[in-house]
């Protein structure tokens, strides 16, 4: 693994900026609920991108008072490479401290943000991961093929990376600073695979932490059909493979 040398987080030391990256992809029911469960009081701002919907994702994000931004070409990965290209543009008193990645389908719980944050401004994690493995997961909100996914890749990071993850969760925090580091490139189903690996070839202190997790609002894009499961697989285990 590569030399990493543990260094000062610099951190506005009174007034944290927190961000949200929400990835969308026609998210009308469920997104408004997302934004009203948000903490507010601790976050500076939330990006919605919208991955081409059509529906009224837009409209109920803006009204939710999310920053929304468009990214007509499909990924999960891209949309979230948009959100950072807006926060690449933010200076001085503006500039993130921390970032987290949270999905607008209202599986996660957005008011345990504030747990998943509290290691990074400690200045003990330079990434805290929210696991549902080890939460509390409502019956049915994850199909096996997740379930098994989720632990054969993990299972690999284990005996390839010599890292001890016990989940590829969307629900996220990282450090701006270690964020840049790590140079975050997939476009779709890596994305979440490629940061944890990337983290632990530069040795990143991380921490899990139980989320509770629950049926989403609609269906989904992903483990909802036999091609997107199985684009998803092969993404995340290649992915794994290419980066050792």
């Amino acid at each position: 693994m590569e030399p990493y040398q543990k260094r000062h987080l610099n951190i506005h030391p009174n007034n944290p900026n927190i961000y949200v990256i929400i990835p969308a992809f026609n998210e009308e029911e469920s997104i408004g609920l997302v934004l009203s469960d948000i903490p507010w009081d601790v976050v500076k701002e939330v990006i919605v991108v919208s991955n081409g919907s059509t529906d009224t994702t837009v409209a109920v994000a803006r009204k939710g008072g999310a920053v929304v931004l468009e990214e007509p070409q499909k990924g999960y990965g891209k949309a979230c490479l948009k959100g950072l290209e807006y926060l690449s543009q933010l200076e001085g008193a503006e500039r993130p401290d921390v970032v987290v990645f949270l999905d607008g389908d209202y599986s996660d719980y957005p008011e345990e943000l504030k747990m998943l944050i509290e290691p990074i401004l400690k200045g003990e994690s330079d990434m805290v991961i929210g696991s549902r493995a080890t939460g509390e997961r409502e019956q049915g909100s994850m199909m096996p093929q997740q379930i098994f996914g989720n632990w054969l890749a993990t299972s690999l990071i284990r005996l390839m990376y010599k890292v001890d993850y016990t989940d590829l969760g969307p629900f996220r925090a990282i450090s701006y600073d270690r964020l840049l580091e790590i140079g975050m490139v997939d476009e779709n189903f890596g994305w979440t695979v490629e940061m944890q690996v990337k983290a632990a070839k530069k040795n990143m202190r991380f921490a899990e932490l139980p989320v509770r997790y629950r049926k989403r609002v609609g269906v989904s894009k992903v483990t909802g059909t036999i091609y997107g499961t199985v684009m998803a697989g092969y993404k995340i285990i290649y992915t794994i493979f290419k980066y050792r």
